[in-house]
């Protein structure tokens, strides 16, 4: 089941580039999908997906109100912070990870330390006390 959902994230992304539905494009897609290394060895489990899955989903109406948030009262204050991923976490995840942090707009993932850190650009409205 973990390996549907890499070719999916894969075609997605793909898709997400291309913007290209025609026939050759799915066949390059699926392709490049299936040629990509990793595919057999991952060891994420179901549940990490289906967590990660259901964060993004809840991502989506924070990233509306954070939105509405920087035009309605500026944000002036910025802080970089590390913050710890989750151990064992394999290249999808992480990519899962990164993607989720950036969605919103007071947030962007600068750097992923091999060590299990992600690097965090803030945008805050008042100064960290």
């Amino acid at each position: 089941m973990v390996g549907y959902l890499n070719l999916i994230l894969r075609l997605t992304i793909w898709f997400l580039l291309t913007a290209d539905f025609s026939v050759a494009n799915i066949i390059i897609g699926i392709s490049i999908a299936l040629l990509l290394p990793g595919g057999k060895t991952a060891r994420e489990s179901l549940k990490d997906w289906l967590r990660v899955l259901g964060e993004i989903m809840v991502a989506i109406p924070q990233a509306y109100i954070e939105a509405f948030q920087l035009i309605l009262r500026p944000h002036k204050y910025e802080d970089i912070t590390m913050e710890r991923a989750k151990p064992g976490r394999t290249p999808g995840l992480v990519f899962l990870d990164i993607f989720l942090i950036t969605f919103t707009p007071k947030t962007i993932v600068l750097k992923y330390h091999e060590a299990g850190w992600y690097e965090v650009h803030w945008v805050r409205r008042r100064r960290k006390v």
